[in-house]
C-alpha cells in the first residue's frame, strides 16, 4: 500500500475530485480526515471510506475561517496522531460573475481569493507545524490550467496563479523540514463544479474537441496524481507543477 501508516487531511471532500482521493488514500493504507462545507456530502464521504475499509473522520470545516482550519488539523491529530499528507482541494468558481477586471464585482473578487487561495495558506500555516513534528509531510495542492494562461476569468485565474506561486514558495522555505510541496493543475474534469458546463452537450462538446486527448478528465485522474505527489515514491518531488488536462497546454 502506497500510503500506509500515513494520515492525511483532504479538504473540499464532500464530492469530486476531493471525494475520490479521499476513497482511493484510504485503499492505499491512509487514514483520512475529510473537510467540506456541504455536509451532507461529507458524510456520503466518510462511508464510502468506511465502505471500502478504510477509517476516516470528517467535519465541517469553511476553510477560509481560521479558526476552523485549524479544529480541522486538531482533528486530524487527535483522532489519529499524526498529520502527514495535507490535499488543499477546496475550491470554488462563480461561473457568469467571475470575469475580467473591470467588470467582476469587488466582493466576487474577494470571495474567490479567499476561498482557493487564503484557504490555502491557512491549511499550511496550521498543518506544517503538525507535519515537523513528524519529520516531515506532503502538501498538495489543486489549483488549475487557468493559473497558467490568460482566461476571461481573472478572480479564478489569480488565484489558482497565487496557488501556484504559494506551492513553490512552501517547497522551498520547508525542504529542510523535510516536507515537499507540489501542486496539480487539472483541465477540464468533470465534477459538480462543472456541472453546468457538463450539462450543454454543446459546450462540452467544445471542450472535447479542444483537448488533444478527445475526451473529459474524471475525478479520479486528478486523485491518482494526488495520491503520487502524497506518496513516499515522490520523495524527491517539490515545487512541481504537474499538469492534468489532456494536452491542451501542450499546444
Amino acid at each position: 500500500m502506497r500510503l500506509a501508516g500515513k494520515v492525511a487531511l483532504i479538504t473540499g471532500a464532500g464530492s469530486g475530485q476531493g471525494r475520490e482521493a479521499a476513497v482511493l488514500f484510504a485503499r492505499e493504507g491512509a487514514k483520512v480526515v475529510v473537510t467540506d462545507v456541504n455536509e451532507e456530502g461529507l458524510k456520503e464521504t466518510v462511508e464510502m471510506v468506511r465502505s471500502a475499509g478504510g477509517e476516516a473522520a470528517g467535519r465541517r470545516v469553511d476553510v477560509a475561517d481560521a479558526a476552523q482550519v485549524q479544529d480541522g488539523v486538531a482533528l486530524a491529530v487527535r483522532s489519529f496522531g499524526a498529520l502527514n499528507v495535507l490535499y488543499n482541494n477546496a475550491g470554488v468558481y462563480l461561473r457568469g460573475q467571475d470575469g475580467p477586471v473591470t467588470r467582476v464585482e469587488e466582493d466576487i473578487w474577494d470571495t474567490v481569493l479567499t476561498v482557493n487561495l487564503k484557504s490555502m495558506f491557512l491549511c499550511c500555516r496550521y498543518a506544517i507545524p503538525e507535519m515537523i513534528k513528524v519529520g516531515g509531510g506532503s502538501i498538495v495542492n489543486t489549483a488549475s490550467v487557468a493559473g497558467l494562461a490568460g482566461t476571461n476569468f481573472h478572480a479564478y485565474s489569480a488565484s489558482k496563479g497565487g496557488m501556484i506561486a504559494l506551492s513553490r514558495s512552501i517547497a522551498t522555505t520547508y525542504a529542510p523540514q523535510n516536507i515537499r510541496s507540489n501542486v496539480i493543475c487539472p483541465g477540464f474534469i468533470e465534477t459538480p463544479m462543472t456541472a453546468e458546463i457538463s450539462g450543454s452537450q454543446r459546450l462540452l462538446q467544445a471542450y472535447i474537441e479542444s483537448t488533444p486527448l478527445h475526451k473529459a478528465g474524471k475525478p479520479l485522474d486528478i486523485a491518482y496524481m494526488a495520491l503520487y505527489l502524497a506518496s513516499d515514491e515522490a520523495a524527491f518531488v517539490t515545487g512541481g507543477v504537474f499538469i492534468v488536462d489532456g494536452g491542451v497546454m501542450a499546444r
